[in-house]
């Protein structure tokens, strides 16, 4: 039996294992509308870690009000970018790092398509561990004597079985798949929102109205700083899954529909929390400054205890599900990079290698974190240039009629490698990198480059603005190339048999 008749074999039950991988999802199974998006990319957001992203850019030097316009602008510029990236989804019915095959060709999408995976997995990595020391602080604290181990912490075996707990809701779910996603996120959306805003309630009281006008407003370059701050934190991140929970859609499902909801679901909760973390931290500076260390542990130490019970199960529940719809397309990323395993397997796979590394984070190391998540940072410069390119290749791939075709092999529609896109790649990530600056030592000696001491230390240094310059020169060289220069190796169709049709 083919992929395609297993699969249409299985539509419709939520508890089946989704066959679709890589290959087009079959107009036979799209279903649902647009407003579905809202959910899996809300309850992928609403995290009490976004509280710290308004603490983060209020630190670059503006005040109250800036900081809550600069992020909110940021967030829904860079949420609206994935939103039409995710139109790809239902126009084509594959994965997005599937469809950049149509830019950089076959092989030369192995490249983008690898560093996605590795970012996509490295922090999936983090939220595991976090979510797992979040569930055994929770035991601890309710039970020190037995949970505990003595100096305020949790004992280590709550923590493994909190790590275990954790790893196999989230493996479960993600190897399910898209249709089983979909559902569980609509609930994870109602009770996470549910939840947030009764903790804002106890939290907003503890906001000093009358000291919110004391700092310092900040000039243009900080404002246009903080914007681009806000666009790296949340939505630029997000670049290579835009289409992945799309493409079940009906293929002429309209274009603003998907972007207007998708934008809704990614950027509602973050500009929220925000607003909150930028009315802490301009009322209380030493609880802005807890809170940005450790968001979880300054936060939830303003609840009553009756409260902080359900809602440190509501803080766990949020990150599993950024974890489960995350390992979903880490397996969907695998494939693309050319492993010929089905989606199910894949999946499995990444659950194990993000075990590996939760496991290392949780009980080897304690000095690697800081480290790694530096180094996946960088690997953003590189999220942001794809993501330009990509958004240019739609212009051609609407012109070609979204040709799936375009993602297969050299003579069936697709290209081997297509220079345009590799190069423009090359060049914005250069470029990236040499305009972002790395607090760790390991990394800063490539970074920065191009910026003088001054700058470094300033707002542009501290404001991720090379992501932006990354995706904004990856797109301005490809669309040179490709609609200037009229470079653009046409589909080669050479290996079909004419007499065939599409």
């Amino acid at each position: 039996m083919s992929n395609e008749a297993q699969a249409r074999d299985t539509a419709g039950s939520a508890l089946t294992v989704e066959t679709n991988g890589v290959n087009p999802v079959p107009d036979s199974e799209r279903r649902g509308s647009p407003r579905g998006l809202f959910a899996v990319w809300f309850a992928w957001n609403i995290s009490i870690l976004g509280i710290s992203y308004g603490i983060f850019v209020f630190t670059l030097g503006l005040d109250v009000w800036q900081t809550i316009l600069a992020g909110t602008i940021g967030y829904i510029i860079s949420a609206s970018l994935v939103g039409v990236l995710a139109v790809g989804g239902p126009r084509t019915g594959l994965p997005t790092l599937v469809q950049t095959r149509f830019a950089f060709g076959l092989r030369g999408n192995v490249v983008p398509a690898f560093f996605a995976y590795l970012s996509n997995m490295g922090w999936k990595v983090t939220i595991i561990t976090l979510a797992s020391t979040t569930g055994a602080n929770l035991f601890s604290t309710l039970w020190p004597s037995v949970f505990g181990n003595g100096s305020g912490k949790p004992a280590t075996f709550i923590v493994v079985i909190w790590f275990v707990v954790v790893l196999a809701v989230t493996m479960a779910v993600a190897v399910l798949g898209h249709e089983f996603i979909m559902k569980i996120e609509v609930w994870i959306s109602w009770v996470t929102g549910i939840m947030t805003i009764a903790f804002l309630g106890f939290v907003l009281p503890e906001v000093k109205w009358d000291q919110l006008g004391q700092t310092p407003a900040g000039g243009p370059l900080v404002f246009i700083g903080g914007v681009i701050m806000a666009m790296t934190m949340v939505g630029i991140g997000f670049l290579n899954y835009g289409g992945d929970f799309a493409r079940y859609l009906p293929r002429k499902t309209p274009a603003k529909s998907v972007i207007g909801w998708t934008t809704l679901g990614l950027s509602l909760p973050v500009v929220a929390l925000l607003i909150v973390g930028a009315l802490l931290v301009g009322s209380d500076p030493k609880l802005g400054a807890a809170a940005a260390s450790d968001p979880i542990g300054a936060l939830t130490a303003l609840l009553p205890m009756w409260f902080f019970i359900p809602f440190s199960i509501v803080i766990v529940i949020s990150l599993i599900s950024a974890a489960i719809t995350g390992v979903y397309s880490s397996g969907l990323a695998l494939m693309a990079v050319g492993f010929p395993l089905r989606r199910s397997m894949t999946t499995a796979i990444n659950a194990l290698i993000i075990a590996a590394g939760a496991f290392y984070l949780l009980f080897i190391s304690d000095s690697f974190l800081a480290t790694f998540q530096s180094f996946l940072s960088l690997i953003a410069v590189m999220m942001g240039t794809m993501g330009g390119i990509q958004l240019v290749d739609f212009i051609r791939q609407r012109r070609l009629n979204w040709d799936t075709r375009l993602a297969l092999p050299a003579g069936y529609g697709g290209r081997t490698v297509r220079w345009t896109a590799l190069a423009s790649l090359a060049l914005g990530t250069i470029v990236g990198l040499g305009t972002v600056t790395s607090a760790d030592p390991n990394f800063a000696h490539v970074t920065g480059f191009l910026l003088t001491p001054e700058a470094r230390a300033g707002v542009i240094g501290s404001s991720n603005i090379g992501v932006i310059i990354a995706l904004v020169l990856g797109a301005a060289s490809y669309a040179l190339l490709t609609f200037g220069f009229k470079i653009d190796p046409k589909p080669d169709f050479s290996k079909i048999d004419p007499s065939i049709t599409k």
